[in-house]
């Protein structure tokens, strides 16, 4: 009598006993004949794929030598018939349930597709197009729905065994299709015949050969936020299913590369008057800045994106900036993307700046971080469309055009903007 499949890896450890309590050396036996011709027959030659010579020679020897084991068994045959009216009459009660499995179906698929992608990439040192493989499953899923049958997936296993086999070409996927047909048509007798256990040995040795030696060498030397990361989505696979070790993996992966990101926003960024760069290392376009009052013109230079990760960062510097300060030159040259708390911060930041009345200016800002900006309307209700600069050049020239290498000119600006300023919050109220 059978026992009920485990459901995942902690239910087999658990009851492990059951099996090894019968144990069936016949099964063994056959199991290490069908490794053995898999690491071996290569030796003699390359020209047969050895897992296939392991399968019928393994095969045959528990057919000929009626081996009590195991089998696939029955297989279907013939051309299924078409499930159109069951289709057409589920019960609307199961929709939900039925909407529910099958996002989770799909998830999991392309999940497994994907890998499975990745890992034939690996090997054949090619690389897949994800949508004509995702697309085309999807197509193939919902014709199989129509005969009754179920949903299936790339498989790494089978993936990795053709792969070795030497089929990287689309005619191997062809070939594996119309040998499915002729089992439906008929072939399905023999095939029913092939000892489990004879599977069990390919799979094994399958199992070991996707194995990243390489990578698990490497833990001890990649980061060690990118090595329990690993160890996490491993276990979670292993221990759990697949579905939730990926959702768990992509969670704490986004987490480390925002923090990642942070780190580096913060390293790279720096504030500076104009009169500290002298005998230092500005931006190339910096180093002829020479106009008077350099001491109350400082410039702040941000890298990397600007999201919530280095919010908190962005408005300590500000905090920090010399009372003495009257122009604020903001360089976003190298500032890629801002979301919606990094505008927040820069807003927060710059009505801090003006409630001091200093003059904020913005050069080099690139199209996503200016839209947004826009959009918050921090430009130009906070920041005067003429205080947007495309590069330092043209900042350069304002200020000292406006400036008039005196102060007085500088102080008469920054009265006036604080008049418009107050006046639109007179106006919003």
């Amino acid at each position: 009598m059978g026992h009920k499949s485990a459901s995942n890896t902690v239910d087999i450890l658990l009851n492990v006993a059951t099996p090894l309590s019968n144990i069936s050396l016949s099964a063994i036996g056959l199991g290490a004949l069908t490794i053995a011709i898999i690491y071996l027959f290569p030796k003699i030659t390359k020209a047969v794929p050895s897992a296939l010579v392991a399968l019928i020679c393994s095969t045959l020897v528990a057919f000929f030598l009626k081996l009590d084991v195991p089998i696939i068994g029955e297989i279907p045959s013939g051309i299924p018939e078409l499930k159109i009216s069951s289709i057409l009459n589920v019960d609307p009660n199961m929709y939900w349930t039925m909407a529910e499995f099958g996002i989770m179906l799909a998830a999991l698929g392309a999940i497994d597709s994907l890998l499975t992608s990745v890992i034939a990439d690996n090997i054949t040192k090619t690389k897949h197009n994800s949508n004509q493989e995702l697309i085309g499953q999807g197509i193939g899923n919902i014709a199989a729905a129509f005969i009754g049958g179920l949903p299936g997936a790339g498989a790494t296993m089978r993936t990795v065994v053709n792969v070795n086999s030497g089929g990287k070409t689309r005619l191997s996927g062809f070939i594996h299709g119309l040998l499915l047909v002729t089992i439906l048509l008929g072939l399905g007798k023999y095939a029913s015949l092939i000892p489990l256990s004879v599977l069990a040995g390919i799979l094994i040795t399958v199992g070991i050969g996707i194995i990243d030696y390489k990578g698990l060498r490497h833990l001890i030397r990649v980061p060690r936020a990118d090595a329990v990361i690993l160890i996490i989505v491993l276990l979670i696979t292993v221990f759990g299913n697949l579905l939730h070790a990926v959702g768990i993996g992509l969670i704490l992966a986004c987490v480390l590369f925002m923090k990642k990101s942070s780190d580096l926003a913060e390293s790279g960024t720096s504030v500076k008057a104009l009169a500290g760069f002298d005998g230092e290392q500005p931006w190339e376009d910096e180093g002829d800045a020479n106009f008077a009052y350099k001491n109350k013109i400082y410039i702040k230079h941000l890298y990397g994106a600007m999201f919530f990760g280095f919010t908190s960062r962005f408005q300590e510097l500000i905090k920090e900036l010399n009372n003495e300060i009257r122009v604020l030159i903001i360089r976003m040259d190298k500032v890629p993307h801002i979301d919606q708390s990094g505008v927040y911060a820069m807003e927060e930041a710059i009505t801090d700046l003006q409630n001091n009345k200093v003059i904020v200016l913005f050069t080099g800002v690139q199209p996503q971080p200016l839209d947004m900006l826009k959009k918050i309307d921090i430009i130009p209700d906070l920041v005067p469309i003429m205080h947007v600069f495309d590069s330092f050049k043209d900042c350069e020239v304002w200020l000292k055009h406006n400036l008039h290498d005196n102060i007085e000119g500088l102080n008469q600006i920054t009265k006036e903007l604080h008049e418009v300023k107050k006046a639109k919050v007179a106006y919003r109220m």
